[in-house]
């Protein structure tokens, strides 16, 4: 069978070009709005992952679904802190750090409107045991003083967080000592202070979470088995990779559901436009299609020469909406956190993955909304195409 020349295709397109830019630019928005989803919910699932450190376990109570709803007391902190596995620093103190976890409410920069802020109490272990925090201004805080450190998205969203500046909360003014990132995870949209100072201030009794990390990560199943077995507990222990992971996929199913749902919808619109185009270039090209049957070009390369040009509207306007999309990612947003309640700063991330799922989005709308014109063209009579040119 012969085949369509593909310069005949390509160049029918071109003719065509107002027709052509104005389809591919509606499908290009869908395909935009197709894309920003899955970069939105992929830039969510990055950051709290990368909250977490591989060999770190969390503890948290039994059934606790995050941090600011889980208590630990002290004695039960101390029985983990004594568990075998647990790795130590230089000084041969366990790499242990248990944090109260609380919410706060402060003004946005950008429109003055409140926004829940986390608030952790930390230590100079704590910090050790997130290698990806790195102070960018200022200094940590002291022990025993009222003194915090803010992440550089909590600085840059909120109003007031500035180096050096007195922030109110829990009926004290605490004094902002330094701004540090976390390579662009969970921890840049938090308030770290002194813990026990933390707990003092907000008048709890007990610690949200136990963090440590083990000698090798190996141990991590045999740790889980002594805290899960000893009935002083009543404790849970997950990988932080995992925890984080978990904190991720409310947000980002809800984010899914609700874009693909508005992506689909429009689809249907950038469709019938392909169609439409389509169905008028079949219109006016019937002299054509008789002429190529006439010359001995079957039904099926003339079906095939049709969705081609469908498939490369698709492909032109699936290409603009992908770069569209890419130029997102040097946008800073943020959202608030399904299980924390807390504000959380994110950039959308394209992979290559999400790039393939795009590009096939839109060859399939070019097939949808371009088979039936195909179908049209391929079934007229030689006959009927000559009489009408």
């Amino acid at each position: 069978m012969r085949a369509v020349p593909f310069s005949y295709i390509a160049r029918n397109l071109w003719v065509r070009r107002v027709t052509t830019a104005l389809t591919a630019g509606g499908m290009a928005l869908v395909v935009y709005v197709f894309a920003t989803v899955l970069m939105m919910s992929e830039g969510i699932r990055s950051t709290l992952v990368a909250t977490g450190q591989p060999d770190n376990v969390i503890v948290l109570r039994k059934g606790a679904g995050a941090e600011i709803n889980s208590g630990i007391e002290r004695d039960k902190a101390h029985v983990l802190s004594t568990l075998p596995g647990v790795a130590t620093d230089a000084a041969g103190r366990p790499l242990f750090s248990p944090e109260p976890v609380v919410l706060i409410s402060l003004p946005k920069r950008s429109n003055g409107k409140p926004s829940n802020v986390t608030v952790r109490g930390s230590s100079e272990l704590g910090v050790q045991l997130r290698p990806g925090v790195k102070f960018v201004a200022g200094r940590m805080f002291r022990p025993g003083t009222s003194e915090i450190v803010v992440g550089a998205a909590t600085a840059a969203g909120f109003a007031g967080i500035d180096l050096g500046a007195s922030l109110r909360f829990a009926g004290r003014e605490w004094l902002i000592v330094g701004k540090f990132e976390a390579g662009r995870s969970g921890f840049d949209s938090e308030i770290w202070g002194d813990a026990e100072q933390m707990l003092q201030a907000f008048r709890r009794p007990v610690y949200s979470v136990v963090l440590m990390r083990l000698a090798d990560a190996g141990l991590f199943e045999a740790t889980k088995s002594r805290i899960d077995d000893d009935p002083r507990l009543s404790l849970e222990a997950k990988p932080e990779v995992r925890f984080y992971a978990e904190q991720s996929e409310a947000l980002a199913t809800f984010i899914n559901i609700l874009g693909l749902s508005l992506a689909l919808i429009f689809s249907i619109g950038a469709v019938v436009g392909a169609m439409i185009t389509m169905f008028a270039a079949v219109a006016s090209r019937t002299g054509e299609i008789g002429t190529l049957r006439a010359l001995g070009f079957r039904r099926s390369a003339v079906l095939t020469a049709f969705m081609t040009e469908s498939l490369l509207l698709s492909a032109l306007g699936g290409l603009a909406g992908l770069a569209a999309a890419s130029a997102m990612q040097v946008v800073d947003v943020s959202t608030t956190n399904f299980q924390t309640f807390a504000e959380l700063a994110f950039r959308f991330v394209l992979t290559p993955q999400i790039a393939v799922q795009t590009m096939v989005f839109a060859l399939a709308m070019g097939v949808v909304g371009g088979f039936i014109p195909a179908w049209r063209a391929a079934r007229m009579k030689i006959v009927d195409c000559l009489r009408a040119a």
